[in-house]
C-alpha cells in the first residue's frame, strides 16, 4: 500500500508540472495524431481568437482597415420572387484579381459578408457558379508564423476560426480544417469539421476540452462525432493529457451542451477509508427535471458494507423564488463484526423568495436538521470539512409573513428548531405567532391642521405572541406519543404598549410609557417533593391566565462641547454628552394573595430540616407569567461620542474638512431600586464601542463595577478549608475605595486586504435587499457564490486578513479567570498563480494553537486547480490533494489523495 501511495503521488508531481510549464512549443503529438489539413504548417503560431493574451488577431472586423479594392458580386440565379436576395459582398486589403468571370481572389486582409454569413482571413477565393468560398491562411517564410487565419461567423453562433475553409456560401455547408471554436464554456479544437444540415456538424478527429488553449493541457478526442442543437453524440473517443494519449476510452458516449440541461451518469471516484475500507464514491446520476428544478442523486459504497445516499435537488423560478432540499443517510459498521449498524440521517433546505414577488407577502427557510452522529460518522459527505465536523448546534427557521398595506397590522408564522448536538437534546417551535399594531396616534386627525397637541402625540400599540413548543427533548424521545401529548407546551402573551412623548423646555425630551401584558397558559406546573426529599414538577393542563403592568418616565438632552485646536491637521474636538434619567414602578407579583404563586414544604424527616420555598405555577410553561417583586426606582445613564475635525488633505479638490470619530459610544448606567430592602444600588455597567482603519477594524468593550463591599472568609467543606466571598450592605467608597471590577470584555476584530486600507467601507446594505440592483444572472451567481464561498478564489487580491481577538476578564473575588485568544484567517497570494490559505486560534495565555489550525494551497494552472489542504495536528489531523479541471461537464476528470482523520493515531471514535 505505502508503494501504491509513493506512486499516486509521483503521478500527481509528474501531473503538475507537465500541466505548469510555459512556454513550451507546439506539441508534435497532437499534429501527428488528429491535425488533418490541407494547408502544409511548419509554424507554431497560436489561435489569438480565443487567446486573450495575444489581443486581436489578423484578419477580425476590428483590424480592418478602409480598403481601396471593394467589388459587389451580383447573384444572377434566378430566384423565387417570394425568397429574399441577399447581396455577396466582398473586399480586400492588398488586391484584387478576377480569374475569369466566375472567379475571384481576394488578398491581404480579406473579408466576405453574405446575409448573416461573414468570413475574415488573409486569401479568400470565389466561385459564383459554384457558389463555393476557399479560405486559408498566410504562411510568412521570414517568420514561420501562419497568420490571416480564415474566421467565420454565421449569426448569433461562436465564431470558428481554422486553418483552411470551404464552404458554400448560400446554403452554408461546409468542411473545415484544423478548427478552433468555443461552445458556451467549452472549446473544440483541431481536427475536421463539415456541416451536414442547419443543426449538425461532423465532427473528425477533434478535441473536446474546457481548456482556451489552441492546444489544449488536457481533452477528449473525439474520432468520429455529431453535433446537434443540445449536445454532441461521439463514436470512439479517448483521453488526452499534455499531448499523451491515456489508455482511457469509450466506445461512444455524449456530451451535452452546457447551455442545457441534460440527465446523465455522475462517474464515481476510488479509494481508501482507514476505517471502513475501499470505497466507490460519489456514484450516481443526475436528473434534469426541467428549466426549474434539477436532482442529484449520488451514493458511497465501501468494501465493509457500509454506504451514503444523499440526495439534492436545486430549483429556480427567476424574479420569483430559488431554493434547495438535501436529503442524506448514511449506514456504517465502525464496530466489530456482527454489530449492528450505525445510521443517520440529515436534511438540510433553503428557499429564499424574491422580494418582489409577492409583495407584502415572503416566506423562507432555512432548515438543518438530522440526528447528532451524522456529521462524525459520515465525514465525506461534507468533502471532511472541519466547521461541519467541530459544530455543537443545528438551527431551523422556516417562516411566513404577511404585510397589510395601509394598515398597520402584521403577521409572522414561524417553525424553529435548536438542536444540542453534544447533549442530544431538542426544542422545537411549532408553530410560533405573531400578530402585531404598530404604534399609532389614536387621538390624532387625519386632517388636522398644525402641530399635534400633547394628547396627540399619545401613541397605542399591540403585539400578540402564541408558541407551541417543545424543550430539552432527547432525539430518540422526540416524535413519541408521551412527547407530543404530554410535553407540548402552549401559551400566548399580549402586549400593550402606551407612551408619550413631549419636547420640555425646549432643550429637554420627556418620555412616558405605560405597558400591560396579559398572559394566556394552557399548561402549567405543580411542584412537590418525593422520597429522598427530591423535587418533582409535575405538569396540570388546562387554561389559566394572569396580567402585569409598570409605569415608567424619563428626560434626556444632549450637551455639546467643541475644542478648536491648531495641532498638525487637526482643527477641532467636539464631544457630545448624552445623560438620561429615567423612573419605573412595577408592583409585586410574588405575594401568596395570587392565585398563581404556591409554597411546596419538603418532608419533615430526621436528620433534614424541612424546607419551604415559593414558586410560581408559569415556571416551565410556555410563558413567562408576572415578574416577582416590587421595583420602583431612578435610573441612570450616560452616553458619550468624541469626534475630531482634521483639514482636507491637498489632493482633495473640494477642500472641505473632514471629520474622523474616534470613540462612537461609552456610555455608563446604573438602578437604583427605592423599593428593595437592602443593595438597592444595582451594578454599575459601561460599555464603548469605536472603529478604526476606514470602519475596517471594530473595537467593543463593556464590564461591571460592583459598588458593594465584600468580605473574604474561611469555611470547611468536604474537610477542606475553603474561601468564601459575601456581599456586605455597604458602598466601596464609605470605605475608601473605587468599586471593584467584577467582569471585563474586549473585542476587536475586522477584515483587511491591500484595497480596504485606500478607501472606506461599504455601507452594508438592509438583508433581502444586497441583490435588488442586479441582473438575474448576477443574482444566481452571487448566489452560488454565498452556498460555498470556499469554491471561489480571487487570485488578484494579493492578501486578505480576518481576526478577532477576545480578551475576558472574571473577578469571583477568590479567585479570578482570564481568556485572552486570537483567532485569524486569511489568505496570500504568493504570485500570480499561487495563493496560500490559513486558519488558526492561539491562546495567548497557554501560549497554545488551536488543534483547529489549517492551510490550504491553490495553484491556478490555467486549465487545471490544485489544491492542497492540511492539518498539521490535533485530533482532526488529515491531508487532501485535489487535481481536478476546471470544467462542469468533465468535472469527474480529477485525482485526490486523502489522508483523513480517521488514519490519525489521535483518533478514537469511543
Amino acid at each position: 500500500m505505502k508503494f501504491i501511495n509513493l506512486f499516486f503521488l509521483f503521478a500527481i508531481i509528474l501531473m503538475v508540472g507537465m500541466v505548469a510549464a510555459e512556454g513550451r512549443t507546439h506539441r508534435t503529438i497532437i499534429n501527428a495524431a488528429i491535425a488533418d489539413t490541407i494547408i502544409p504548417l511548419k509554424s507554431t503560431d497560436k489561435y489569438p481568437l480565443l487567446n486573450k493574451k495575444q489581443g486581436i488577431p489578423l484578419g477580425s472586423p476590428e483590424n480592418i482597415k478602409p480598403l481601396s479594392d471593394t467589388l459587389r458580386l451580383s447573384d444572377t440565379t434566378k430566384k423565387d420572387s417570394s425568397s429574399l436576395t441577399d447581396q455577396l459582398e466582398a473586399t480586400a486589403k492588398d488586391s484584387t484579381v478576377t480569374i475569369n468571370n466566375d472567379t475571384v481572389r481576394f488578398y491581404g486582409g480579406a473579408r466576405l459578408k453574405y446575409g448573416d454569413f461573414s468570413l475574415d482571413a488573409d486569401f479568400i477565393e470565389v466561385d459564383k457558379t459554384k457558389k463555393i468560398v476557399f479560405a486559408r491562411g498566410t504562411h510568412d517564410p521570414v517568420t514561420g508564423r501562419y497568420f490571416g487565419r480564415p474566421i467565420v461567423k454565421q449569426g448569433s453562433d461562436a465564431p470558428i476560426t481554422s486553418d483552411s475553409l470551404r464552404s458554400n456560401y448560400e446554403t452554408k455547408m461546409g468542411k473545415t480544417w484544423n478548427l478552433l471554436t468555443q461552445q458556451e464554456t467549452n472549446y473544440i479544437s483541431h481536427g475536421q469539421a463539415k456541416k451536414i444540415s442547419e443543426t449538425e456538424v461532423a465532427y473528425h478527429n477533434v478535441i473536446f476540452s474546457a481548456c482556451d488553449k489552441p492546444d489544449p493541457d488536457y481533452g477528449i478526442v473525439i474520432t468520429r462525432g455529431i453535433m446537434e442543437k443540445k449536445r454532441i453524440i461521439s463514436g470512439p473517443a479517448y483521453l488526452m493529457i499534455a499531448g499523451v494519449p491515456m489508455p482511457l476510452g469509450l466506445p461512444f458516449g455524449f456530451f451535452p451542451k452546457t447551455d442545457t440541461k441534460t440527465s446523465g451518469v455522475i462517474l464515481p471516484t476510488f479509494g481508501e477509508d482507514a476505517t471502513l475500507g475501499f470505497f466507490l464514491r460519489g456514484f450516481g446520476y443526475y436528473f434534469a427535471i426541467n428549466d426549474y428544478m434539477d436532482l442529484t442523486t449520488t451514493g458511497t459504497y465501501y468494501s465493509n458494507g457500509s454506504y451514503e445516499v444523499t440526495s439534492a435537488m436545486n430549483y429556480q423560478k427567476r424574479y420569483k423564488y430559488n431554493g434547495g432540499l438535501t436529503l442524506s443517510y448514511g449506514s456504517h459498521n465502525y464496530g466489530l463484526a456482527g454489530d449492528p449498524a450505525a445510521t443517520d440521517f440529515h436534511i438540510n433546505w433553503n428557499h429564499s423568495q424574491s422580494p418582489n414577488a409577492n409583495p407584502g407577502r415572503t416566506f423562507s427557510a432555512s432548515v438543518s436538521a438530522g440526528t447528532s452522529s451524522f456529521y462524525q460518522n459520515n465525514p465525506a459527505t461534507t468533502g471532511y470539512n472541519l466547521q461541519s465536523l467541530t459544530q455543537n448546534q443545528l438551527q431551523s427557521s422556516i417562516s411566513y409573513a404577511r404585510i397589510w398595506q395601509g394598515t398597520p397590522f402584521a403577521l409572522n408564522i414561524s417553525l424553529a428548531h435548536n438542536q444540542d448536538l453534544t447533549r442530544k437534546t431538542v426544542n422545537l417551535d411549532f408553530p410560533r405567532v405573531t400578530f402585531s399594531m404598530s404604534t399609532i396616534n389614536p387621538f390624532d386627525k387625519r386632517d388636522r391642521v398644525g402641530e399635534q397637541k400633547w394628547y396627540q402625540r399619545i401613541t397605542v400599540g399591540y403585539t400578540l405572541n402564541a408558541t407551541n413548543n417543545l424543550s430539552n427533548i432527547p432525539e430518540k424521545e422526540l416524535f413519541t406519543t408521551h412527547t407530543l401529548t404530554k410535553r407540548m407546551r402552549s401559551g400566548v402573551t399580549h402586549q400593550i404598549p402606551v407612551g408619550l412623548s413631549l419636547n420640555v423646555l425646549k432643550y429637554f425630551q420627556f418620555n412616558t410609557g405605560f405597558n400591560y401584558n396579559e398572559y394566556w397558559a394552557f399548561q402549567t406546573t405543580r411542584q412537590r417533593f418525593g422520597r429522598a426529599d427530591s423535587l418533582i414538577t409535575d405538569t396540570v393542563p388546562g387554561f389559566t391566565r394572569a396580567g402585569d403592568y409598570s409605569l415608567s418616565g424619563g428626560f434626556s438632552t444632549k450637551i455639546y462641547g467643541t475644542k478648536n485646536l491648531k495641532i498638525g491637521s487637526l482643527r477641532a474636538i467636539r464631544h457630545v454628552i448624552t445623560p438620561n434619567i429615567n423612573f419605573s414602578y412595577r408592583p409585586d407579583y410574588s405575594g401568596l394573595n395570587r392565585a398563581y404563586n404556591k409554597v411546596v414544604v419538603s418532608n419533615a424527616t430526621v436528620p433534614y430540616p424541612v424546607i419551604a420555598r415559593r414558586y410560581s405555577i408559569f415556571n416551565g410553561s410556555a410563558v413567562a407569567g408576572p415578574a416577582g417583586g416590587t421595583s420602583a426606582g431612578v435610573g441612570i445613564g450616560i452616553d458619550n461620542n468624541i469626534e475630531a475635525k482634521v483639514r482636507a488633505k491637498s489632493t482633495d479638490s473640494v477642500q472641505t474638512d473632514r471629520k474622523i470619530i474616534l470613540l462612537q459610544g461609552l456610555s455608563f448606567n446604573t438602578f437604583y431600586n427605592i423599593a428593595a430592602d437592602s443593595f438597592k444600588l444595582a451594578d454599575i455597567t459601561f460599555s464603548g464601542h469605536t472603529s478604526i482603519i476606514h470602519d475596517r477594524v471594530n473595537i467593543n468593550f463593556g464590564g461591571t463595577f460592583d459598588p458593594y463591599s465584600t468580605k473574604i472568609l474561611d469555611s470547611i467543606s468536604n474537610n477542606q478549608i475553603v474561601r468564601v466571598a459575601r456581599r456586605v450592605n455597604r458602598y466601596t467608597w464609605q470605605d475608601g475605595r473605587f468599586p471593584a471590577l467584577v467582569n471585563f470584555s474586549l473585542t476587536i476584530g475586522g477584515s483587511l486586504n491591500a484595497a480596504a486600507l485606500k478607501q472606506p467601507a461599504n455601507k452594508q446594505l438592509p438583508p433581502g435587499q444586497n441583490m435588488l440592483g442586479a441582473t438575474p444572472d448576477q443574482a444566481d451567481k452571487l448566489a452560488l457564490l454565498n452556498s460555498d464561498p470556499g469554491a471561489y478564489i480571487d487570485f488578484k487580491v494579493p492578501w486578505n486578513l480576518t481576526f478577532n481577538y477576545n480578551f475576558s476578564y472574571f473577578n469571583s473575588y477568590t479567585g479570578s479567570t482570564v481568556a485572552n485568544t486570537i483567532m485569524v484567517n486569511g489568505d496570500v497570494s504568493i504570485t500570480q498563480k499561487w495563493k496560500v490559505q490559513f486558519n488558526t486560534n492561539y491562546d495567548l495565555k497557554l501560549a497554545k494553537l488551536s488543534s483547529a489550525t489549517s492551510f490550504a494551497i491553490y495553484r491556478d494552472l490555467h486549465c487545471w486547480d490544485l489544491a492542497i489542504s492540511w492539518l498539521p495536528f490535533g485530533y482532526y489531523k488529515s491531508y487532501n490533494v485535489t487535481l481536478k479541471v476546471r470544467s462542469d461537464i468533465l468535472q469527474a476528470l480529477k485525482l485526490t489523495k486523502r489522508s483523513d482523520y480517521t488514519s490519525n493515531g489521535l483518533f478514537n471514535r469511543y
